[in-house]
């Protein structure tokens, strides 16, 4: 592949606490959700290799960042790319016509293209962009918002669950599937206890992806806080947003980092990192892992989540290297049960 081209078209939560909140479907024309690379990769409990997933970019990049960024992801050893705006409808530096153009780009580099819908839907013109996404007749949704789960039910689309639709019960991950989900995310905030009793009720013919690497998204809202921490309207945000690739800290009174601000987003400090349960979400026959894009050194974790996932790494090895190129400090919380925050090693 040649690279993406410059311009394809001209609220809550101290320790990251609890959380708040087929048939006659039409699949649309995409790469199937089979996997694909070494045959020595670790195989889910169901006997299928485990598939890693590129998350959508919830913070906001410069333009020409994201194609790059894009550019080298194709090289990258993922099967899946989840591409989009999740998380504000003013981030207007790529419109929907740009991630087409960079679908289409990483579906001939061998990914599965995935097109995510906005979280929180405010207007019209979020339901119009939505309404494209749907529309597009090529590539598979992630439903991020129940609005964009009637839109594709309504076309008999068949689409991905995203982690915000908040599927706790199996009676909801059942709902889901018979309005046509062929994969549904755990929400971050569930653990391998909440994992497993959903897996004991799923569908058979749908798959479970984990969120497996990234700062945990914890709320989202009408108010802009990264505006706000400028005294700026959220209408006239000035796009701060774009000053930090990683997020705005922020920390308490004593200096400890507390959260990550971004935009209508609230995120956590530290980074949720599961490569020590590797082999729980093997086990526990989890189709497909999620690492969430980061500024710097997404390439390099990717790499660690694939030589974890293909025996080449011991979790303890894989999570220790991984350490240098995460933008805070490790936990893994909620996986076991205990406030997000908290860094568990199982005995």
């Amino acid at each position: 592949m040649n690279g993406l081209p410059p311009n394809p078209r001209p609220e809550n939560g101290g320790d990251y606490g609890s959380p708040s909140q087929n048939e006659g479907s039409q699949v649309v024309d995409c790469p199937a959700l089979s996997p694909r690379g070494e045959a020595s990769r670790g195989r889910s409990g169901g006997g299928a290799p485990m598939m890693l997933s590129l998350g959508p970019l919830l913070t906001y990049w410069p333009r020409q960042r994201v194609f790059d960024f894009y550019a080298q992801m194709a090289e990258q050893p993922v099967d899946i790319v989840y591409l989009g705006e999740t998380v504000c409808s003013r981030r207007h530096e790529l419109r929907p016509e740009d991630w087409l153009d960079i679908a289409a780009l990483l579906d001939e580099a061998g990914k599965q293209a995935i097109l995510s819908t906005q979280t929180l839907i405010e207007s019209e013109s979020d339901l119009k962009t939505i309404r494209k996404l749907v529309d597009n007749g090529r590539f598979a949704v992630e439903a991020n918002d129940m609005g964009a789960v009637r839109l594709l039910a309504e076309k008999k689309l068949t689409f991905i669950a995203g982690p915000t639709l908040n599927i706790f019960n199996g009676e909801t991950l059942r709902f889901i599937a018979g309005l046509g989900a062929t994969r549904w995310v755990l929400p971050p905030e569930a653990g391998a206890a909440q994992l497993n009793a959903l897996q004991a009720q799923r569908p058979a013919d749908m798959q479970t992806e984990v969120f497996a690497l990234g700062r945990l998204p914890l709320a989202y809202s009408a108010r802009c806080f990264t505006a706000r921490r400028f005294n700026l309207q959220k209408d006239a945000c000035e796009f701060r947003c774009l000053d930090f690739p990683e997020g705005l800290a922020l920390s308490t009174r004593d200096g400890e980092a507390f959260l990550t601000l971004n935009g209508t987003q609230t995120q956590s400090a530290k980074v949720y990192n599961l490569l020590l349960e590797m082999p729980a979400l093997l086990a526990a026959d989890v189709a497909v892992a999620r690492i969430s894009p980061q500024a710097e050194h997404t390439a390099e974790l990717i790499d660690l989540f694939r030589r974890c996932r293909d025996t080449l790494l011991t979790p303890q090895a894989a999570w220790e290297d991984a350490r240098q190129h995460l933008p805070g400090e490790p936990c893994n919380g909620f996986w076991h049960g205990r406030p997000g925050l908290e860094q568990i090693f199982a005995e």
